[in-house]
């Protein structure tokens, strides 16, 4: 363990604080920086035509000199999707268990990337030692195997994070936390815990898994024809509960989804999931069984199934769609925003004749600690200061008012903003100074290059449509060759807007032909005096504002 007397600790949030995913720690050690997590976020709605979004890392690639380790509490997107982006900008080894290593290399396989990673598995009893410090391990709860929370070292106690965690008190063998080493690290004495509030705002206790296989089995029972169960790819935990129930009711199991299939080989290939022999098989052998004998278990792109189901809604899965008759199970959790969206979907089910089993049922329960769980991890910790992370502001600022009726005094919690620099000196926790951190949109192969510019005119094409104005103008004598001529993409419909656009047209020819025979003629003010004067004109006449685009060209 850690011998060295420290004396300069700051604490970090890159992302994961104010929002939910994009969870990026930073701790920094008498200059030594030490990353936790490297995760992604799905796009709001606002964030039109945007992939993926990750935390803007820039503060460790002008710091890379510094960064000794990345070390990884689990395997869920929301906590590994931007390794690829943070390695292919810096050389650092990164720490992980088994199976959060083989995942994320999957990811980086999936994102195409292309150089060597210097992955080092570590296990709960793992020990790390580096100049300044020592990291160590202890296992938690949640749905997919093999998380862990992480304990950095200092002379001036442990700084712990605990990634996502629950205590489920009938968790299996391969779920069971570590409560006694949990307990041991806080005699030791904890400096500062940095705890999950995704569920803080939820009273009482998250219900056991155990809770959910009964369920399971009573829907896998009572289903007339086929089972059309939707899950998030690395929720193993439900999958296993899926393929149980599945096995006690004698029906088969076919995978369908890109991502379920390739997590699902992962899992079973390093014995993450146990499965009896002739249970899975093919989708195109479900015609071989009578409708009684089958689970589809399915997910969507991103591993998020409600697209999925909406296709097969529709009609428009190429491999399976919905029936009369089908029982469609969603046994994963919503995110946070999508009701609408489930809603719809739900409908959409029954309308194509299946009977929907949702959360009104106990099918899905959430793998993040209620407020007694929290009050638990902050009791056995006890910490001298508590960071709450993983969350919106909301979230945050429940899981503070937890931590002050476990007795930690008020100046000794800081709400963290991402960027935040939490100092702690002197027996003092205080922020000093901010570093970048907000969002780096991924939109194709592009990454950071669509910015608040572009997703405005995105919401604006969006809302208003455009217009583009095309004029060609005769050099010599400055008089127009050819249009005005206007083209409108969903702005109005033209063959019903005759009058409009010709009106307009007529306006452009004005506006072109009074700047042409100005003596300071100017391209630049020609083209703003035309997005002036449609601007105001089109919205006197339809309260529109579309994008206006004008091209002018020159002929000899």
């Amino acid at each position: 363990m850690n011998t060295k007397k420290n004396e300069n600790i700051r604490i970090i949030a890159l992302g994961g604080v104010g929002e939910i995913g994009k969870n990026m720690y930073v701790t920094e050690v008498d200059g030594d920086i030490f990353v936790v997590d490297a995760g992604l976020m799905f796009p709001e709605d606002e964030m039109l035509g945007i992939d993926i979004v990750i935390p803007d890392f820039s503060y460790l690639t002008s710091n890379s000199e510094r960064v000794k380790a990345i070390l990884l509490t689990h395997g869920h997107e929301d906590h590994i999707g931007a390794l690829t982006y943070v390695l292919r900008k810096i050389n650092v080894p990164v720490y992980g268990t088994k199976l959060t290593i083989a995942l994320a290399k999957e990811k980086m396989k999936e994102q195409e990337f292309s150089g060597s990673v210097d992955f080092r598995e570590i296990n709960a009893d793992s020990v790390l030692n580096f100049d300044t410090v020592s990291v160590s391990f202890f296992k938690t709860n949640h749905s997919i195997p093999d998380s862990v929370g992480i304990s950095i070292n200092t002379s001036e106690g442990a700084i712990i994070h605990t990634g996502d965690f629950k205590f489920d008190q009938a968790a299996s063998p391969l779920y069971k936390p570590e409560i006694g080493k949990m307990a041991a690290i806080g005699e030791k004495g904890v400096l500062c815990l940095l705890s999950d509030s995704t569920e803080a705002e939820r009273p009482g206790y998250t219900p056991s898994e155990s809770t959910v296989v009964t369920e399971l089995s009573n829907v896998f029972y009572n289903a007339p024809g086929r089972i059309i169960a939707a899950c998030f790819a690395s929720d193993l935990n439900r999958i296993q509960h899926l393929f149980d129930s599945a096995a006690a009711n004698g029906r088969k199991v076919a995978v369908v989804g890109k991502s379920l299939k390739r997590v699902f080989d992962i899992a079973l290939q390093l014995g993450y999931l146990q499965v009896i022999d002739d249970l899975i098989i093919s989708v195109n052998n479900l015609k071989n069984f009578e409708d009684n004998q089958v689970v589809i278990l399915t997910t969507g792109s991103q591993g998020e199934p409600i697209e999925a189901l909406q296709k097969m809604a529709k009609q428009a899965h190429p491999q399976v769609n919905i029936q009369e008759g089908d029982t469609v199970l969603f046994a994963a959790s919503p995110l946070r925003g999508s009701e609408v969206f489930i809603y719809k979907t739900m409908d959409m089910l029954y309308r194509a004749g299946a009977n929907v089993v949702s959360s009104k049922k106990s099918v899905q329960v959430s793998s993040h600690g209620s407020q007694e769980e929290l009050k638990f991890m902050i009791n056995l910790m006890n910490p001298k200061f508590f960071i709450p992370v993983h969350g919106e502001y909301k979230m945050l600022k429940a899981h503070k008012k937890l931590a002050q009726s476990c007795g930690i005094a008020e100046e000794n919690i800081f709400i963290p903003d991402r960027g935040d620099v939490i100092e702690i000196s002197g027996g003092i926790l205080k922020s000093t100074e901010k570093v970048p951190a907000g969002n780096t949109l991924i939109d194709g192969i592009g990454v950071g290059d669509v910015g608040n510019i572009v997703l405005r005119d995105r919401r604006l094409l969006s809302q208003d449509g455009v217009l583009i104005v095309v004029v060609t103008l005769n050099k010599a004598d400055r008089k127009i060759a050819a249009g005005p001529e206007l083209i409108s993409r969903g702005f109005v419909y033209v063959r019903e807007s005759e009058k409009l656009m010709l009106d307009s047209s007529t306006l452009v020819r004005e506006i072109v032909e009074k700047n042409a025979h100005k003596e300071s003629f100017d391209w630049n003010s020609l083209k703003q005096d035309i997005r002036d004067s449609l601007n105001q004109y089109l919205f006197e006449k339809t309260k529109r504002r579309p994008m206006i685009m004008p091209i002018i060209m020159e002929v000899k």
